[in-house]
């Protein structure tokens, strides 16, 4: 082979590997077209696209891999090759880049099974938090086992190799300055194009996700991500005159109970209440559900009877059928409930620098007189949701490991102690045992005649979906649907304990979703897994009722504020959904895509500056393709275009 080519056996171990790589690169793509054989297109040009464009990506990845091979076979002197420390450098990086890209062929698989993507921003994350990842993997999957058998199939290629004379070619073949110059060259070439021509967007050319995910190459994916995590409105996606965005926003946050503040670039303005009541100052708590789709209630068609508590709720609260998460992560969750704001591309706000002192709904609460409490039952590090929280006025419980908070961020943080905890996985703390916790602090706040508002983010319902023993009649670990009724069972049994407190009668409670179990689907946003519930419990009943207007969850808090005879500043997008003005509406989004949903009608934003109109087909959760509509596209622009320029210019604080 290496005669034809005219190239010395010198290189023998390294076109093994590359053939190697692209053998299983080509494997696992195979075996993704037929673990998603009902949701991929298997027309015969779309497969062929899939594959050969797969390649592309794969050629793109193993040059850079195999750079730094060819430059050591470059710099190496001919005299020294065989010798001791050839032998050793070679068997070793060589080893250890297998044993790594074998590792990480097994981790596509199982991100896939998680996510049904390859490797994203997600993936970028999970690097940085390796305690709490590497936590999941030994509770999720039999680790020894995975290790052994990484080690095992890095030995048997490298058998491979050594039986087809690769290895011993490599130490024993000398190679000519043109032999050398040439493999550099060609690297080289290869790799500055992938990284000055080529995005891992340009892998999106189909209509199914599925196939343009899975024509993409997970690695390349993976460093695609870290490089962009952050993304520039104007430089990505389609724009408009800044003062015609924010005159539609304006108009579309207008109404008789608002004023704004200022002209120009700025929705600040004045919400007054429309009646005549006194304002209420009940407690709140306020439950962010990890996952709860919902499509796992009841109310919503699931026939396993895993949310029965929650069903319950729903006949006797505010109960909000038609709402839609913002985001497919909890920072994002978290993102749209405190600072009620659309979705903006790239990385979630609270993950983002220069986050503190932001308007925010603690900002309401304090105006009221109220402490702001958030509670995690894992180390708040993860995902910066400590340096957010504790940022923007909240009073910090969480299970930390000794991170500590910046010096910037005034707050109070306390930690949940050993004899406060039942039972803890990876993620954290089980929903009971941060409820109980909760409730303590409750107690405390009414001992001092200090209204709440206490903010808790749950983790049960997260794999491994591990739960304390015998609490359910589904074993713990074994799967999302004993995890999603163990959380239902925490919501209950933490009710169960609150009814018996004073304060009780004089607390609202307010349960919603982060966002859906699964965000993935073959069209380029799945409708169907944004769909999420939310409930308003414990107001008069008389107020109870199931709201079937289309909304979001930036709606939820400016809602509540006005059940509660609220007036406020606002700095908000969400608006309260029972006023007359209210125009139904979701905006959902990656953190890529930008989407606004009326009704059954979809506009899509896409970074390279492209947009797609669609109507959905609620039935089966399909998106049709529609002639563009102007209008909707600059209104979808405007709600994004303007998020974006008020966080950038600091204008949301």
């Amino acid at each position: 082979m290496f005669n034809k080519i005219n190239l010395s056996p010198r290189y023998s171990l390294l076109f093994a590997f590359v053939l190697w790589f692209l053998t299983f690169s080509f494997i696992l793509r195979i075996s993704l077209i037929f673990w998603q054989y009902d949701e991929v297109s298997f027309n015969l040009f779309t497969i062929i696209g899939t594959i050969l464009t797969g390649f592309f990506y794969d050629i793109g990845t193993i040059s850079f891999f195999i750079l730094p091979a060819v430059a050591y076979y470059f710099l190496f002197p001919n005299k020294w090759i065989g010798t001791w420390v050839d032998k050793i450098l070679v068997w070793f990086f060589t080893s250890l880049t297998i044993f790594i890209l074998v590792f990480t062929f097994f981790a596509e698989i199982t991100f896939w099974d998680e996510f049904k993507t390859r490797f994203n921003f997600i993936a970028v994350d999970y690097l940085i938090y390796t305690h709490e990842v590497v936590a999941n993997i030994q509770q999720s999957y039999p680790l020894p086992i995975l290790i052994f058998g990484v080690l095992a199939i890095t030995g048997i290629i490298l058998f491979g190799f050594y039986k087809l004379g690769s290895i011993k070619n490599t130490f024993q073949s000398k190679a000519s300055i043109k032999d050398r110059t040439i493999m550099l060259s060609a690297v080289i070439v290869i790799a500055l194009f992938f990284s000055f021509f080529i995005t891992n967007n340009q892998a999106e050319w189909s209509k199914n996700r599925y196939n343009a995910e899975i024509s993409k190459s997970g690695i390349y994916s993976f460093f695609a991500a870290f490089r962009n995590n952050q993304m520039v409105y104007n430089e990505f996606y389609t724009s408009v005159n800044n003062k015609t965005a924010f005159d539609i926003i304006r108009n579309k946050l207008s109404d008789t109970n608002s004023k704004y503040q200022s002209e120009g670039f700025s929705i600040y303005r004045t919400i007054t209440t429309s009646t005549n009541q006194k304002p209420s100052k009940k407690n709140v708590i306020f439950i962010l559900v990890e996952s709860l789709s919902g499509s796992f209630m009841k109310e919503f068609g699931n026939k396993e009877n895993i949310t029965p508590f929650l069903d319950s709720l729903a006949q006797k609260s505010i109960f909000f059928e038609n709402l839609y998460a913002t985001g497919t992560r909890t920072v994002r969750g978290m993102e749209a409930m405190t600072l009620c704001i659309p979705p903006t591309p790239g990385q979630s706000i609270v993950k983002r620098p220069e986050n503190q002192n932001l308007f925010t709904v603690s900002n309401v609460f304090k105006s009221k007189g109220y402490d702001s409490n958030f509670f995690y039952g894992g180390d708040g590090y993860f995902d910066n949701m400590n340096a957010y929280f504790g940022g923007n006025g909240f009073t910090i419980y969480d299970r930390g490991r000794g991170s500590v908070l910046s010096d910037k961020i005034k707050t109070i943080r306390n930690n949940i102690n050993d004899d406060e905890v039942t039972f803890e996985n990876a993620w954290g703390i089980c929903d009971d045992d941060i409820y109980s916790k909760m409730i303590k602090v409750a107690d405390e706040h009414y001992k001092n005649n200090k209204p709440f508002f206490n903010f808790v983010m749950t983790t049960s319902n997260h794999r491994p979906y591990t739960y304390p023993d015998n609490a359910i009649d589904i074993p713990s670990g074994t799967g999302r649907e004993g995890a999603v009724k163990y959380t239902d069972y925490a919501i209950k049994k933490m009710f169960q304990k609150a009814k018996n407190k004073p304060w009780f009668k004089n607390t609202v409670f307010i349960i919603i979703a982060d966002h859906c179990a699964s965000s993935a689907g073959k069209d380029e946003i799945d409708v169907a897994n944004y769909h999420i519930p939310a409930f308003i419990v414990n107001f008069p009943e008389e107020l109870n009722q199931k709201v079937t207007k289309q909304c979001s969850q930036i709606d939820l808090f400016p809602t509540f504020f006005s059940i509660m005879n609220w007036s406020y500043e606002s700095n908000f997008f969400g608006k309260n959904v029972f006023n007359p003005s209210f125009e139904e509406r979701a905006l959902v989004g990656t953190y890529r895509k930008l989407v606004l949903m009326k009704k059954e009608k979809v506009m899509i934003l896409s970074d390279q500056k492209k947009q797609a109109f669609y109507t959905w087909n609620k039935t089966d959760n399909s998106l049709k393709p529609l002639p563009m509509n102007k209008p909707f596209l600059n209104e979808t622009i405007s709600w994004y275009q303007t998020a974006d320029y008020l966080f950038t210019n600091k204008l949301l604080r």
